[in-house]
């Protein structure tokens, strides 16, 4: 049991570091120690926010750190993850872990080598609400599950991919509404179920001018007849709630943001109402719907939380990098459908 504090680098100056920040200082056994960025000046803003140190070389940086928190651009992730395996140090990642499975598999193998650990953010899975909607699953309640989707009606103004150096360009970002927005409830839905067996899509850029694609329909298909949606978009003034819905022939759940709008089961539970009552009333990250910088970071505190008490009892099951890969090996799919 380590019983000085974790000390964490951040490497990255962007929106999502400041996130990352707050949610380390809210954390006991966690010291934000410093930000590393190319552009010192950035990286000396941030520390003086939160009063810490500034560095431009990573190498410096990690000498006075035992986890590297990623929050660089997307397809930047794989620099900073083999130099923390390299010095014998932990990484937590920014979703998505890389922008291709094959550079998440070089991280994972570089880690395993180095005896480290490497995980990544997905703060959704840690939405109070999905308690219920795991439990009934478990307990077969919805009968014959026949469609699960996923909805990203989100808005982004087109000054968020001109001001930006990676937003929407595949070398950087890699891909558009489906890699950077979507996947978090592309996430949760490869956590309550297994992977696809078949993937049929479409994609456009048709409310903005990028590379990538701002919105997407994603056909899905199981052996075993279950069928499935997948809808992100960047493009759908004013911001929408996010969705999640679960449709069988005894049961319907549907998460809106956060909150659980629908538990109806054909066989009922006490609890059922209470349930709705209890879970019904959540908010959080709603708001990034049509502004990045409006979220919360309680969620990103539950990140950091699960992944230091991995380090303390050896148990990774709820923040490995495998389950992070999942999602982006879903997104390569439907990218090489489109081919």
């Amino acid at each position: 049991m380590k019983t000085e504090k974790y000390r964490f680098i951040i490497q990255g100056t962007g929106l999502i570091a400041a996130f990352h920040a707050r949610a380390i200082q809210e954390i006991l056994n966690a010291q934000l120690v410093g930000f590393c960025g190319r552009t010192l000046e950035k990286a000396q803003k941030l520390a003086h926010e939160f009063n810490c140190s500034a560095y431009t070389s990573l190498d410096s940086a990690l000498d006075n750190a035992d986890i590297l928190c990623i929050a660089t651009a997307s397809g930047l992730h794989l620099e900073g993850a083999l130099a923390a395996a390299q010095r014998g140090k932990h990484a937590l990642v920014e979703k998505p872990l890389e922008i291709t499975t094959a550079r998440i598999d070089q991280m994972i193998a570089a880690h395993r080598t180095a005896g480290t650990r490497l995980g990544c953010i997905f703060q959704l899975r840690h939405i109070p609400a999905l308690q219920p909607i795991r439990k009934a699953l478990q307990e077969g309640r919805f009968g014959t599950v026949t469609h699960v989707g996923v909805h990203v009606p989100w808005w982004r103004e087109q000054s968020y991919y001109d001001e930006s150096s990676w937003h929407g360009k595949w070398d950087l970002d890699g891909g558009g509404a489906l890699m950077n927005q979507a996947i978090h409830m592309i996430d949760l839905l490869l956590d309550l179920f297994p992977m696809p067996d078949t993937v049929k899509a479409v994609t456009a850029s048709v409310g903005h001018g990028i590379e990538t694609e701002d919105a997407a329909v994603v056909a899905l298909q199981w052996k075993n007849g279950m069928l499935g949606v997948i809808h992100g978009t960047t493009s759908a003034w004013p911001g929408n709630p996010r969705r999640l819905e679960i449709f069988g022939t005894e049961g319907s759940v549907v998460l809106t943001d956060n909150a659980l709008t629908q538990y109806t089961f054909k066989r009922t539970n006490p609890e059922d109402t209470e349930m709705l009552r209890t879970f019904g009333q959540q908010t959080g990250t709603g708001a990034g719907a049509s502004t990045p910088g409006a979220m919360t970071h309680g969620y990103h505190s539950e990140c950091f939380k699960t992944f230091l008490r991995s380090l303390e009892s050896g148990d990774f099951s709820d923040a490995n990098a495998l389950s992070a890969r999942r999602s982006v090996a879903l997104i390569e799919q439907i990218y090489e459908r489109l081919s």
